[in-house]
């Protein structure tokens, strides 16, 4: 009886019958006492569900940061000091930003679903020398299973039996070709998945063949429950913006309250009622915090993802938008992302000439070119025409027009890369298939690596052979030269493996074509030998066109892409030094990797730019390396393995059309066209978004502790408090509700891709913000300050009696702010250019909104309630004049100060 550790077996080093001992198992199965034993010893087939936090957790859990909790406090409080504006405001801030939070955590947990639903229902098995169909969840170690084209794998097994076997494990491997499999031992350790060959894994799917196979790991054990269990075991980080906003908000909120309190304190001395400065405090301490916030943050990040849509790029976790503005390493998968998934011909060695092939993809488009001259059917070249004939008959696929107009195949993508490449040449392959009759073949093989058909055309049997060259060379004894089959001598043997050597070399696919005629029409495996050499045809999974541009972009972005693939390392270098990825780096293999120690792999990240046979484990180690070095690190991928990496990173970007649903699910953003370009516009919009809430801040915070400062001193001058606590939050629903939230919404200003990304450690607030906020604040204290004590003492000197002084005086502080704050709306709209370079209609929320407030202040000026409300009078012509230059001082002196900064203080 198999142990527990049966998975840590390397079963593809071992023989059938070693595997076979090693589980205790027989050709005929097991039996049914022994299957139930197994069960109850592994447990089922399936993936194990994480206990997970209950959905009213989850929305309790979005009301407990300090900021919240001092929020809903200071709406309670509103609401018993007959503030039910304010208090109505807060909360509804706080239950939007709640509500949105918990929907994207509760879907957060989906991934694992999805890989529960990519498990095989059911499943062939031999027991007791039967075959019976079980479900797929009953299977243990040891069990003998059946699969054939189209079957999903049920478990991880050890290949016995295997015809013309291939699997589909790009999900897996990052491989483009369907993996061809074997049944005789592997020799070596620490062989990556993709060179298992004599293995299969849960989760991936037959493409062709079938095979016998006896079950070695179940469940959890199994690759695709490793990669569940990492998923389990992968803490998701908090982004750049969510740990700003926490440490912003907790900071702000202990500022706020200690200043209410000692600023209480301070008015306490002039005025002992200390119900009404309890309720002055608390309005000031509201005013100071950003209430705001989340809903400015809310807004934009939504507004941005409305964007994103349009540009291709759909976003499932709202931080991520702002997290993208950050990132510094792009970690992209090879097949499918960066390349296009579909092989392509792109030379071709026949008659003693080499051909380059144009176009790419699976559209028949592009020419065939000998010396840079275009050679097609009627050109002078029947080697070349016989071998692409010979390729178009030995094929079982076929090409088709899908619903999109685009191309695509029905069958193998090795086969239709010479259909494509035929059709390029002028061969109409549906024709010459229909003409020549298929008459006999013999199918490939994992061990002949070759395949054979006999067709019958105007009365002659052809063979037909196309394989790996080695192997289709074996057969050959003769040599094809445009109408003459010479000897297939060293000398011709020579330079074909030179040729072969050099489409290698340059990480192309390559296969050879064969031919000859049968003098009997009994047929057997003799057709396959005695062939004539045509040629060698070699391909590859070419890049994306507008990838190599989406990469120099990113790079004039300070964003550093780097490939990680499952597929070989020549390959990978070749395709990486085409896009512009590889530039004097290094590159490495998983089992490169493997014997580094961990110390010696986080150096070697620094220098290296391509992974390649790169496993699930890897991948999370590589992505937690780069993270540990202090990186904003964005993940592309489509399969099941990349699941973990993309939950891992800081932000996951997931392939819409070929990504699986665990990478989906996994993932924070997912792009619709599986477009490598569509992460630069994410990226535009993510930097977008993050300028705006620092612009809003700084608006905010400047006028906001310009105001406390400017009510500090007066009250230390003895004057009376300029502002009531209604007007404070009547000041506070104005600016920090209608302006900020408009700033948030502001269009990315041009050039912003011009900027390196920022550093994350320097927060929300870095040097440039504080003197902004410093510069644009001190301004709003003295010229508020100011211009109270102007009207104060001239009204006083005029003889006026004190009550009306002191309210004219509190009237002039309160417009005179409202003022200075809707012009600042304008200054903040740009951090770095003049208003004037801004054009005035591009933000039309913020026009709208400054006209409500205006809209509103005026109401209170209305009629005698709601200026007695509001404790304002009317002023005089000189007043509002006052008001007015001062305001406009505001406009000028941020300009200056705007301009003065950007010059000496680096962003």
């Amino acid at each position: 009886m198999p142990n527990n550790k049966i998975e840590k077996f390397s079963f593809y080093n071992l023989t059938v019958e070693e595997s076979l001992n090693k589980l205790d198992s027989t050709l005929t199965g097991l039996t049914e006492s022994e299957s139930k034993q197994r069960l109850e010893k592994f447990g089922l087939n399936e993936l194990e569900e994480v206990k997970k936090e209950s959905a009213l957790m989850l929305l309790i859990n979005q009301f407990t940061s300090l900021l919240i909790v001092i929020l809903i406090i200071a709406a309670i409080i509103s609401a018993f000091t007959g503030h039910g504006l304010e208090s109505v405001s807060i909360i509804v801030i706080v239950i939007l930003a709640g509500v949105l939070g918990f929907v994207q955590e509760f879907r957060a947990g989906k991934a694992l679903e999805s890989l529960r639903k990519m498990a095989s229902p059911n499943a062939v098995v031999i027991r007791n020398g039967k075959e019976d169909h079980i479900p797929a969840k009953e299977l243990v170690p040891g069990d003998i299973i059946k699969i054939k084209m189209g079957d999903r794998v049920p478990a991880d097994a050890r290949l016995i039996e295997a015809s013309n076997l291939r699997l589909e494990e790009a999900a897996f491997t990052g491989e483009s070709l369907p993996a061809e499999k074997i049944t005789t031992p592997i020799p070596g350790e620490n062989h990556q998945l993709g060179d298992q060959h004599n293995m299969v894994f849960s989760g991936t799917s037959v493409a062709f063949g079938r095979g016998t196979a006896i079950v070695t790991a179940t469940g959890m054990q199994s690759e695709f429950g490793k990669i569940a269990g990492m998923l389990q075991s992968t803490e998701t980080d908090k982004t750049p913006l969510q740990i700003n906003l926490d440490s912003l908000g907790k900071k702000l909120g202990i500022f706020a309250i200690g200043l209410a309190i000692v600023m209480v304190a301070i008015g306490y001395i002039n005025d002992p009622d200390i119900m009404k400065l309890f309720v002055w405090g608390v309005a000031l301490a509201v005013a100071v915090i950003p209430e705001a916030l989340p809903a400015v943050v809310t807004i934009s990040l939504a507004l941005g993802v409305r964007r994103m849509v349009k540009r291709r790029a759909l976003i499932r976790k709202l931080p991520a938008v702002e997290t993208l503005g950050a990132i510094n390493i792009i970690c992209s998968d090879k097949t499918g992302t960066l390349t296009q998934d579909e092989m392509t011909i792109k030379k071709i060695f026949s008659g003693n000439e080499i051909f380059e092939v144009g176009g790419s993809g699976y559209a028949p488009v592009g020419d065939i070119t000998l010396n840079n001259t275009k050679v097609t059917t009627t050109s002078d070249s029947s080697s070349l025409n016989l071998m692409l004939y010979a390729g178009s008959l030995c094929n079982d696929t076929s090409l088709k027009i899908e619903e999109d107009k685009s191309w695509g195949i029905v069958g193998d993508p090795t086969e239709a890369a010479i259909l494509v490449t035929a059709a390029k040449f002028g061969i109409d392959t549906v024709k010459i298939n229909a003409d020549s009759q298929r008459v006999f073949e013999i199918p490939f093989s994992s061990e002949t690596k070759k395949m054979t058909t006999v067709n019958k055309f105007e009365g002659k049997y052809y063979s037909f052979c196309k394989g790996a060259p080695e192997m289709v060379l074996n057969s050959c004894t003769g040599y094809y030269d445009n109408g003459n089959i010479v000897e297939l001598d060293e000398s011709k043997r020579k330079r074909i493996f030179e040729v072969y050597d050099e489409f290698a070399s340059s990480a192309l696919r390559v296969l050879a074509i064969a031919f000859k005629v049968n003098e009997s029409d009994k047929f057997n495996d003799q057709v396959q030998e005695g062939l004539a050499f045509l040629g060698l045809v070699g391909m590859i999974d070419p890049p994306r066109m507008e990838v190599k541009d989406a990469i120099a972009i990113c790079e004039n972005a300070g964003i550093k892409p780097l490939m990680i693939t499952g597929d070989h390392k020549v390959t990978a270098v070749a395709i990486a030094k085409e896009l512009g990825i590889m530039r004097g780096g290094d590159a490495l293999t998983g089992q490169e990797i493997e014997s580094l120690s961990q110390a010696e792999f986080e150096e070697k990240v620094n220098t290296t730019e391509v992974y390649a046979r790169i496993s699930p484990a890897h991948k999370l180690r590589i992505v937690d390396a780069l993270m540990k070095k202090g990186n904003i690190v964005a993940m592309t991928g489509d399969g099941v393995n990349d699941a973990p990496a993309l939950k891992k990173a800081n932000i996951g970007v997931a392939m819409g059309i070929t990504g699986t649903d665990v990478s989906k699910e996994a993932a924070d953003m997912i792009l619709t066209d599986d477009n490598f370009t569509s992460i630069v516009s994410a990226v535009e919009e993510g930097r977008s978004i993050f300028e705006n809430i620092k612009k809003y801040l700084i608006y905010l915070l400047s006028g906001n502790l310009g105001t406390v400062f400017a009510i500090l001193i007066t009250m230390l001058f003895a004057y009376p408090i300029p502002l009531t606590a209604v007007q404070i939050l009547f000041k506070n629903f104005i600016m920090d509700g209608l302006i900020a939230i408009a700033l948030g919404v502001e269009p990315p200003e041009p050039g912003i891709m011009n900027n390196k990304p920022r550093n994350i450690k320097e927060g929300l607030l870095n040097k440039f913000s504080l003197w902004m906020i410093a510069g644009s604040g001190i301004w709003v204290t003295f010229v508020t300050f100011g211009v109270y004590v102007f009207a104060y003492h001239t009204r006083l000197a005029e003889g006026i009696d004190i009550k009306t002084v002191e309210a004219e005086s509190i009237t002039v502080f309160f417009l005179c702010l409202i003022f200075i704050r809707l012009l600042n709306g304008f200054n903040f709209r740009s951090l770095h250019k003049s208003i004037f370079q801004i054009p005035f209609f591009s933000n039309k929320a913020l026009l709208y909104n400054i006209g409500i407030a205006l809209a509103l202040t005026i109401l209170i000026f209305s009629n005698s309630a709601t200026m007695s409300a509001f404790q304002v009078v009317h002023l005089t012509t000189m007043e509002v004049i006052l008001i007015a230059v001062a305001a406009f001082s505001s406009l000028v002196f941020t300009e200056i100060w705007k301009w003065i900064v950007n010059k000496y203080i680096k962003y």
